[in-house]
């Protein structure tokens, strides 16, 4: 089922772009997810499709790439839930005490 296929890679991308941005972004707690992170993020998606369309059994597709940004998008819309969340909320922690808020 080729459309079902299709579709699933594109959530699949979409997660774990998700997950990333969730590690990126814990892994650096003193920024916000900003610019910096989602740029990287993106970055690291477009290098592995160029990768991809050098590879006879794999192909380039800014689909792909497009479902990397939407994860990241959900990443930043989740924010807000995530505080609210433990053990996610541990991450802002910080920000609540020192009374400011962060990306």
């Amino acid at each position: 089922m080729p459309v079902v296929e299709h579709v699933n890679d594109k959530i699949e991308h979409a997660f774990a772009f998700f997950v990333l941005a969730l590690l990126v972004d814990f892994s650096m707690p003193e920024s916000g997810f900003g610019p910096r992170k989602v740029l990287f993020l993106l970055g690291y998606g477009l290098a592995i499709e160029i990768t991809q369309y050098f590879l006879p059994y794999r192909t380039f597709s800014l689909l792909d790439l497009t479902a990397d940004g939407v994860g990241l998008f959900l990443y930043r819309l989740a924010i807000p839930l995530l505080k609210k969340v433990w053990p996610f909320s541990q991450r802002w922690k910080g920000d609540r005490e020192a009374g400011y808020r962060r990306g």
